[in-house]
């Protein structure tokens, strides 16, 4: 099993998700440096509302690092996951311009209730006529929380270009398998790969709401931790399906100067390619 590793610019990006502590230019040399393949963009480094200029200027960047981007996130209401983060589906015309000027055929997208899914079915249709993929994440409270549901939904909007981003994490806090098992069914629809790292804890800090089990709490712990979700099963599920696109650093670090980005970096990608020698090559 061999996977382009991406960089989240989540690493480094404030709590309130819509700016980051560090400027792009300097993720991005780190993330070559560090020998990952691509960058995953966010709205908290450039999306919706930053000028086309500005993001072509930061896509020349990307490619002087001879990096790519693997996916664009470009509103911040979707990873907020909030009330709006269905929005852009509305209008998807933004968010498809954003991924095109970033040479980008993949964008993370929000769906919270049934209503959204025509407007998704549309956005699709309309991001085909571009070469464009829609994603949504495997999270809690939207319609892609569960493992039934997730595949009910993908079937109801029907779209070839649509598909999942494979979290663990959210999969575990939703209660949900997300190993070898749950991989093979998933198999058809992953566009990308998430990761990040959490331990169940009724007494955790930190929680997160589900439309399943109500609030969850947990901890957060670094990527390559024992204790929060089991990486041998993913890794070994990943190769058992013969994945091979992008796994994504995906983990929430708030991260504020670049010598902590550059060593959490190094960190990770050292634990990925560790882990995948374990597993050894696809079935």
């Amino acid at each position: 099993m061999k996977m382009p590793l991406s960089l989240s610019v989540r690493i480094a990006e404030a709590p309130c998700k819509t700016k980051l502590h560090l400027p792009f230019d300097e993720l991005v040399a780190l993330a070559a440096a560090s020998g990952y393949s691509a960058i995953c963009m966010r709205a908290s480094a450039g999306g919706v509302q930053t000028p086309h200029d500005d993001l072509r200027r930061m896509k020349d960047v990307v490619d002087q690092h001879g990096l790519r981007v693997s996916m664009v996130t470009a509103d911040s209401n979707v990873p907020l996951n909030n009330e709006r983060g269905p929005d852009s589906l509305r209008d998807i015309t933004p968010s498809l311009n954003v991924a095109e000027i970033l040479g980008c055929d993949l964008i993370r997208v929000c769906i919270k209730r049934p209503v959204d899914i025509p407007f998704a079915q549309e956005s699709a249709d309309q991001a085909a006529e571009r070469g464009i993929r829609l994603a949504h994440q495997c999270h809690t409270s939207s319609l892609f929380e569960q493992v039934d549901q997730i595949l009910d939904t993908l079937a109801e909007i029907d779209r070839s270009n649509f598909g999942i981003i494979y979290e663990p994490a959210n999969l575990m806090l939703c209660g949900q398998s997300y190993g070898s098992e749950t991989l093979v069914r998933l198999r058809p629809h992953i566009m990308n790969v998430y990761v990040q790292n959490h331990r169940l804890n009724p007494e955790g800090e930190d929680w997160l709401p589900t439309y399943c089990l109500g609030d969850v709490r947990y901890d957060h712990l670094p990527v390559w931790a024992d204790g929060g979700i089991d990486t041998q099963s993913m890794f070994s599920g990943l190769n058992q399906i013969g994945y091979d696109s992008y796994f994504t650093i995906h983990q929430a670090q708030g991260i504020q100067t670049l010598e902590d980005a550059r060593a959490f970096a190094v960190r990770c990608a050292e634990f990925v390619r560790d882990s995948e020698l374990r597993v050894g090559p696809c079935l």
